[in-house]
């Protein structure tokens, strides 16, 4: 008969009979069973797509796994921390995004946001500024071992950064025309200063947000803007009307230099000619005189008798013309008949 496992309550003096021991048995070895099977279910672990699994046995990193099924000692001997080596991360500087779940990504207190966007130019002007970086885990192990809370160390390195590249500029080239330089410069020196650090981290973008005056000196900050517009307006306006009326005088004046010109070469030309046909005239006048000379007054005659109208032309001998008087006058009868 197999025996009886009794346990007595403190506070009561009969003991409880409970199940027999063989049964008690089995319950232990099933529940030792299911406690291995849960601890060898709990070796088994899936990395993510976008992440890297870090791999600690004792608390002392052993390898960096990549994504898929892995498997790990049980019964807490190794330790996998999973790290997002392929996300891009962002932290916000001044404003805060409604709905982010990483808290490094801005500052929780609203008068820490208000101080880290609120800087000082090179030219002693206040400037409110608001600016993101993105960045990603480049070394996990550098990440989670080497510097405590590296996105802490991060920020603090993106505000000072910051207002460094911010004081070494102007007002308005920090709100209007600086900006991408100051991107620029921005991210090269805090990557400098994360690698000094080893963080582990690549900053991809640092991007200004909005960047203006403080509240107060607002409104005049927009009549000087204001101002500033409508000098460039005038001024562009007075290019136009010089752009337009200038290069009008200079096309007259090229004109009229052109047809002066050509009234010039002209003239040389017609002269030229003139002088070449005196020549060839002269020169045939001195081969035969006489004929040139009769050839000129026959050809002057037939230009010019033409435009002399009607003319009678009466021997030398002729002592009357007294007949020839009415010659138009019958002529013009003759023409009416």
């Amino acid at each position: 008969m197999a025996e009886n496992i009794e346990f007595k309550i403190p506070g009561a003096g009969v003991p409880i009979r409970m199940l027999p021991a063989s049964v008690a048995r089995g319950i232990l070895v099933g529940a030792l069973v299911i406690f291995f099977l849960i601890e060898a279910s709990s070796s088994f672990y899936t990395v993510q797509a976008e992440s890297q699994g870090i791999v600690l046995r004792f608390g002392k990193y052993i390898k960096t796994v990549e994504p898929g099924l892995c498997f790990k000692l049980p019964f807490g001997i190794d330790e996998v921390q999973l790290v997002p080596v392929r996300r891009q991360l962002k932290q916000e500087f001044g404003f805060a995004s409604t709905g982010a779940t990483n808290r490094n990504q801005f500052s929780n207190v609203h008068s820490e946001r208000e101080e880290e966007r609120g800087m000082v130019t090179g030219d002693l002007n206040a400037v409110i500024v608001e600016w993101i970086i993105q960045y990603r885990v480049r070394e996990p192990q550098l990440f989670l071992f080497k510097v405590r809370n590296p996105e802490i160390t991060l920020r603090n390195i993106s505000e000072s950064v910051m207002r460094s590249v911010v004081g070494d500029r102007t007002v308005d080239e920090v709100i209007t025309v600086g900006r991408q330089e100051i991107e620029g410069v921005a991210l090269e020196q805090m990557q400098t200063v994360a690698d000094l650090y080893e963080l582990g981290l690549s900053i991809d973008q640092v991007q200004l947000k909005d960047v203006n005056p403080p509240a107060p000196v607002q409104p005049s900050f927009n009549e000087v803007n204001q101002s500033q517009q409508e000098r460039e307006r005038l001024i562009n306006v007075a290019d136009g009307e010089y752009n337009k009326v200038i290069p009008h005088a200079r096309g007259q004046a090229d004109q009229r230099i052109q047809a002066a010109e050509g009234y010039a070469l002209k003239r040389v030309n017609e002269a030229e000619g003139d002088i070449s046909r005196f020549n060839a005239i002269l020169a045939e006048y001195i081969k035969a005189p006489p004929v040139t000379r009769r050839r000129l007054y026959l050809e002057t005659l037939a230009d010019v008798v033409p435009n002399l109208g009607a003319k009678i032309v009466i021997d030398h001998d002729a002592t009357q013309i007294l007949p020839l008087l009415q010659l138009n006058a019958n002529q013009s009868e003759r023409s009416s008949q």
